[in-house]
């Protein structure tokens, strides 16, 4: 087995090898002075099953431009397989077509990875489950459930604990972890005026004297969470928490996040937090290594991944 990190998230890329106990390859991940990207893999990878280890986070483009010249180059070094591992999919709120003459970019993006030479993809708790089916390679898209469950179990009070859908589209992610912590399950439901904002309109459900958890898969700008723990307070909730998967956090999203009243923002470490991130006072990493190493092994060993969230 042969790891290869990109730029996007070295320390997670280390973490993941530390608990293979698996050294990164040596490679070199470059800019030229006109910013085309260079890379060149520094040792021999013939015949070696490679996961390249890359989000497509922030600059996007420049990620994604990475993880397709590393894996040309893997391809071109005779690599017996090349699996993606992309913790963060860029692109994947592109699921369909919203309007007239839009594009589905996530389906494009994930031709262009498979024509890139991708063997297989393996990502994490993709905006929309049909996304999986864009790949025409093998794909498995792991759930970040069962490490926001044990998190969870670890910091909050266990019996007036509610987990809180932030809109009716995130519910049977919501409803996931509710069955995960047996906890009840409350919905925001939320109209969107324009993109970037959000106004709550109604809470379904008794949120009275709880401590309410809003799970979802991505947090951008943050408005959608500050304006559900306004709501769930203004209904009676005790204290509100989130917990998100993948922490985007645009523009002033840090800032707006400091200066709400959520209790604790919980992020995995899919994007690499930002320095504004780690020092932040209610905004909290925690880390995606284990399950993603232990994911990277047994696809190693041809052995069963999905057992993994049994």
């Amino acid at each position: 087995m042969k790891l290869v990190a990109g730029n996007s998230n070295r320390p997670l890329a280390e973490a993941i090898s530390t608990y293979l106990n698996v050294p990164l390859a040596k490679a070199q991940v470059r800019r030229f002075a006109d910013m085309e990207v260079f890379v060149e893999i520094q040792e021999n990878v013939r015949g070696e099953d490679t996961f390249i280890i890359q989000s497509t986070s922030y600059p996007t483009n420049d990620h994604l431009m990475e993880l397709l010249i590393i894996t040309d180059a893997l391809r071109r070094a005779s690599a017996r397989r090349i699996t993606a591992v992309i913790p963060y999919f860029g692109y994947a709120r592109q699921d369909r077509k919203p309007a007239a003459r839009t594009p589905i970019s996530a389906k494009l993006v994930a031709n262009i990875i498979a024509h890139a030479g991708v063997d297989r993809v393996l990502t994490l708790d993709l905006h929309a489950g049909q996304i999986q089916g864009f790949f025409d390679i093998p794909t498995d898209n792991l759930f970040a459930a069962p490490t926001l469950a044990r998190d969870i179990k670890d910091h909050l009070d266990g019996g007036n604990r509610m987990v809180v859908s932030p809109d009716v589209g995130g519910v049977v992610r919501a409803r996931a972890l509710a069955k995960r912590i047996d906890a009840p399950l409350a919905i925001v439901d939320k109209r969107r005026e324009r993109p970037g904002e959000s106004e709550v309109m109604n809470i379904i459900g008794d949120v009275s004297g709880r401590s309410c958890i809003l799970m979802d898969d991505i947090v951008d700008s943050g408005g959608t969470l500050v304006n559900a723990a306004d709501a769930l307070l203004a209904n009676g909730a005790k204290e509100v928490y989130a917990y998100i998967t993948h922490g985007v956090l645009s523009g002033g999203a840090v800032a707006r996040i400091a200066g709400s009243r959520l209790k604790e923002l919980v992020i995995t470490d899919s994007i690499m937090p930002t320095e504004a991130v780690k020092v932040a006072h209610n905004i909290r990493v925690i880390s995606i290594a284990q399950l993603m190493g232990e994911a990277i092994g047994r696809t190693a060993t041809e052995s069963s991944v999905s057992s993994l969230f049994d």
